[in-house]
């Protein structure tokens, strides 16, 4: 029975990545590795793997994370001033989403979305 998937992402730099994190509302999680960064938000895990060599510009790394208060969500980012993706601001999308995105500090692509009514 399959009962979770856990998005692993590159990252250069762990503790970049962690204070990043952090201030989406993430906290480390599970035991601590030298090259391997586990975080959590509510029932949501996040995996960083070390990819020192990473060239942000030419990374394609993405995910999809669902969320219920979205605006709540995005209020709290704007407040702790993590910056929204320029193409990423909160709004309805014809496929029943309401979304914003951001990037994070490898240019892995997180994009939030709440189903609409």
């Amino acid at each position: 029975m399959i009962t979770d998937i856990i998005a692993k992402l590159p990252m250069r730099q762990k503790e970049l990545t962690s204070a990043f994190y952090k201030k989406l509302g993430f906290t480390v999680f599970g035991n601590e590795y030298d090259h391997y960064l586990m975080l959590q938000r509510d029932d949501l895990q996040l995996h960083f793997f070390e990819f020192k060599n990473l060239v942000p510009a030419e990374n394609y790394g993405q995910i999809y994370i669902r969320t219920t208060s979205i605006e709540n969500l995005y209020n709290t980012f704007i407040e702790n001033k993590v910056p929204i993706h320029p193409n990423g601001n909160l709004a309805e999308k014809p496929w029943g989403q309401k979304e914003f995105s951001i990037l994070d500090p490898d240019s892995n692509l997180i994009t939030f979305g709440e189903k609409l009514n």
